[in-house]
């Protein structure tokens, strides 16, 4: 059974196909990779998935069960370009975010709560800046308090929008270690990226994106240039680029 089962998903967005008939699964224990071409439909993919945009038509499972019944399970990580950074909250309040799943109707945060904040904040190494305004941090900083909210959630499913734009090389070199730790754990890892050779590093599988499913696989069998120029209509250059060192 796969962690997360999408079957038939269709979003029109502003009167026009954002995806048609879109199906693929993620397994426990890997990191798949969304990749695809400007407005292929990579954001959609995963805000529909969460619920944030309503399909047309398909379904979405998690676990084989509805994703209803299962939100607590799924954090979901969206780009940072489309978050108020001058929001006035705190790098720990926003990471509690992060438990409010698991709590109870009167919102009361127990020791267990508090540990896995303070673990989440450990492991993304800000610590020390939990009582720093979000917006006096930098990009990656700022990404690192979004994971460590994730993190919070104690998920079993991870979605991620494009997690590596605009933070510094430790950042994305700190993120790429936690999302292989969280699929060594057994999660399902499900990110967007624009760069193929990250993806092909990273990912254990991808799903080539462009409206529909151009392929889904192992990175060998989706990055070669016959399949990529199907949803891109020609070669990335990045891809030339990778062939050419190979």
């Amino acid at each position: 059974m796969s962690a997360l089962a999408v079957r038939g998903l269709t979003v029109t967005y502003r009167q026009r196909a954002a995806l048609r008939g879109v199906a693929f699964d993620a397994a426990d224990g890997q990191v798949t990779g969304v990749v695809g071409p400007n407005g292929a439909g990579k954001s959609t993919l995963l805000k529909a998935v969460v619920g944030l945009v309503a399909p047309d038509a398909g379904t979405v499972t998690v676990g084989g069960k509805p994703i209803g019944r299962m939100r607590r399970q799924v954090a979901y990580l969206p780009q940072r370009s489309v978050i108020d950074w001058d929001y006035p909250a705190q790098v720990g309040e926003v990471v509690a975010m992060g438990r409010y799943p698991h709590l109870g109707p009167l919102r009361r945060r127990h020791a267990h709560d508090r540990q896995q904040v303070a673990n989440a904040l450990e492991r993304v190494r800000l610590a020390e800046l939990a009582t720093r305004q979000i917006g006096e941090l930098s990009g990656g900083q700022q990404q690192r308090v979004f994971l460590a909210r994730a993190l919070a959630q104690e998920a079993s499913l991870y979605l991620l929008d494009e997690p590596f734009a605009g933070v510094d090389a430790p950042t994305v070199t700190l993120l790429s270690t936690l999302l292989r730790e969280l699929a060594a754990a057994g999660s399902a890892v499900v990110l967007v990226n624009h760069d193929l050779a990250a993806v092909e590093t990273l990912c254990d599988r991808l799903l080539l994106l462009n409206q529909i499913v151009i392929a889904e696989g192992a990175s060998a069998e989706v990055l070669l240039p016959e399949v990529l120029s199907a949803a891109y209509g020609a070669v990335p250059a990045q891809a030339r680029a990778r062939q050419a060192v190979r």
